[in-house]
């Protein structure tokens, strides 16, 4: 491999025997039992679920609901959902598929290693720390905000404005970092205990909810279009706007394609369940049951808080900042406010406990193939977990947490789990036709139609991000290729010979 010309080595792609033997054999799928520098086998379906409906329930649903009916789509922000949650169906399935083909840890940087080339697999890994790094750093600055609504804590220690350390921040992000680092168990424990409080609490918010449901409120359902009130420019315009002229509208059907677009990532996350192939006891089934099952529990929920907030208050006066508790407050519930606010504190919780996880996987998959310093995946031999990328990788975003007011950052998350969407999406017909004879436990119906699909729908919710954020995107893409050409590429497995070893052994 060492001989290749620069094109050939870069684009050389993992072979699926060696992402396979790289994990577990069938002998520990039942066991639990690692063998040495291997993960544990330890989670079943409900606790790949947990960890699913655990990042994908936070923020989306305690304040994209309330923001995106007041300013695009009125009450017809519940449609604003099933269309979101159509796109993520398409990614989903093709998650699926590759996760019960290649259940590894990587998700979509190891399909990528195995369909499309090395460079692609460095890009969407880097675009992948990013995405997990930043959520976590976000949701840990927002969880210490809702903490000190909840008990009045001062403001210079806890507020996203006017604190220069976030103290709230960096305790949650350190306290979880611990719990991750000591066990995969341990962290399923605790995502589901919280899942468990946060998903009631979304329960009886429809169910209590319902019944101070106005029909003038629901009427007209769909709002007339509206010209929209404040107009962009500049690198604060969306892509779409800056290159077809294609301005965001408030309400009609392009309000609620507008609203889709930033709903969707209300979903996003579901991929950190690909993550824990190396961690699933039967990842060939269970894989898929955790994707699919995730996605199904949240669009339900998604939907079914929508249409029961606006239908409580009026779109044109839901609070944005906290539209399910002020709901509440509106019908003289108030009592429901101090509920909803500890569900917020549990979910934020659960998704800052999961990028943790997500990353310290995606390092360890990173550090084993050598594009990252390989004393970065080494497991511990009692926790069975890659701790020392999940200690740096907690480090990492508590450092960021505490001291980096995020939020205009935020939207690279977005952009860096719609980037990943579409490489595996791509990936799913790529290796149908490289390799035909894997197989295939579930297989994406209609393929190729439906994945390029797949690929379309995530590159035009790309094109509603500002291009500012594509800017900071091609920035942080650069820094990362510089790391490739300049460390990672010369040190990967694959060109130094050792993958054919590590196939034929």
């Amino acid at each position: 491999m060492s001989d290749d010309t620069s094109t050939q080595s870069i684009l050389r792609t993992k072979p699926v025997e060696d992402v396979l033997a790289q994990s577990a054999d069938e002998g520990e799928e039942h066991t639990g039992a690692p063998s040495s520098g291997k993960l544990r086998r330890k989670l079943g379906p409900f606790d790949l679920m947990g960890f699913g409906v655990g990042i994908v329930i936070g923020t989306g649903i305690f304040t994209l609901t309330g923001v995106e009916a007041k300013q695009h789509a009125g009450p017809a922000v519940t449609i604003s959902f099933i269309i979101a949650g159509v796109v993520s169906l398409l990614a989903a399935l093709c998650y699926a598929e590759m996760a019960s083909s290649v259940p590894a840890a990587g998700s979509a940087y190891t399909y990528a290693y195995a369909t499309i080339g090395e460079v692609f697999a460095w890009i969407i890994g880097w675009d992948l720390i990013l995405e997990f790094a930043l959520g976590a750093s976000v949701v840990a600055r927002g969880w210490s905000g809702y903490l000190a609504n909840l008990f009045h804590l001062p403001s210079a220690w806890f507020a996203e404005d006017g604190s220069v350390v976030n103290v709230g921040a960096i305790l949650i992000t350190l306290v979880l970092g611990v719990i991750a680092a000591v066990g995969i168990r341990e962290s399923a424990r605790v995502t589901n205990a919280l899942v468990l409080v946060k998903v009631a609490v979304c329960v009886f918010v429809i169910v209590a909810g319902a019944f101070f449901i106005t029909k003038s409120n629901l009427v007209p359902f769909v709002p007339h279009a509206e010209p929209v009130k404040q107009s962009v420019s500049g690198l604060k315009q969306p892509l779409s706007q800056a290159v077809f002229g294609i301005s965001p509208s408030a309400y009609g059907m392009a309000g609620v394609l507008t609203a889709a677009a930033v709903v969707f990532f209300a979903y996003t996350g579901f991929e950190a369940v690909a993550n824990l192939g190396e961690e699933t006891k039967r990842p060939k089934r269970d894989l898929t049951i955790g994707l699919l099952g995730t996605l199904a529990l949240c669009t339900v929920l998604y939907i079914g808080v929508s249409f029961v907030v606006t239908g409580m208050v009026s779109y044109k006066k839901i609070d944005e900042g906290a539209p399910i508790a002020s709901a509440f407050d509106a019908v003289g519930q108030g009592w429901a406010s101090t509920l909803v606010s500890i569900a917020a504190v549990c979910g934020l919780t659960s998704v800052i406990l999961v990028d943790l996880v997500a990353m310290g996987r995606i390092g360890f998959a990173m550090g084993r193939d050598r594009l990252l310093p390989p004393a970065v995946a080494k497991v511990h031999p009692k926790w069975g977990t890659p701790y020392r990328i999940t200690i740096a990788t907690t480090i990492f975003v508590a450092v960021l947490a505490g001291f980096v007011p995020l939020a205009a950052l935020a939207d690279l998350v977005s952009i860096g789990t719609l980037f990943a969407f579409i490489i595996v999406s791509l990936a799913v017909p790529v290796l149908r036709r490289k390799r035909p004879d894997v197989h295939r436990p579930f297989r994406v119906p209609l393929s190729p139609v439906l994945p390029i699909v797949s690929a379309l729908a995530c590159l035009y919710l790309m094109t509603n991000l500002t291009m500012e954020t594509w800017l900071r995107f091609a920035v942080w893409m650069v820094v990362g290729m510089v790391v490739y050409l300049g460390y990672s590429r010369r040190k990967a497995r694959l060109a130094t010979g050792e993958e054919a070893e590590a196939v034929t052994a």
